[in-house]
């Protein structure tokens, strides 16, 4: 067993994490499961060229499986539609009548907001669900967002 090819492989694995902690990029923690295997298969007493392969074969291996997975979920909503951003989508106001614009104004947590239609149909009074934030006005939609 060579040890200084194990301790090698160690202090890559630990810069890769260092180095993913001050970036936030989670791919280098891939990299960094590459690096661990080939300190693994160095103090299992592989060669060189065995450790190489182990690293590069398991830290691309768990790359590409990670990109794969990233690439199946759906993607997020824009930030003025993301109830993760703003707390206000999916909320209930009353649009007591519409001008002839299309806009409304409402009283929403204590103060007056003008509001756009965001529905497909002819907006219609009554309450609505706020779906997305375009500036300093909601949009609103007479269905709660999913």
């Amino acid at each position: 067993m060579d040890s200084n090819a194990a301790t090698l492989w160690w202090v890559v694995a630990g810069v890769l994490v260092a180095a993913e902690l001050a970036t936030g990029t989670f791919y280098l923690l891939m990299l960094a499961l590459g690096a661990a295997a080939g300190a693994l298969a160095a103090h299992a007493g592989a060669g060189l060229p065995s450790q190489i392969l182990t690293a590069a074969v398991l830290g691309g291996a768990a790359t590409s499986l990670w990109h794969w997975r990233r690439r199946q979920q759906p993607g997020t909503a824009p930030a003025s539609a993301n109830r993760d951003v703003n707390l206000d989508i999916g909320e209930r106001v009353h649009v007591a009548a519409w001008n002839p614009d299309g806009s409304a104004h409402v009283q929403y947590r204590g103060a007056r907001w003008t509001v756009a239609y965001g529905g497909q149909d002819t907006p219609q009074p009554g309450d609505h669900f706020i779906v997305a934030m375009d500036g300093n006005r909601l949009v609103v939609a007479p269905t709660r967002p999913a």
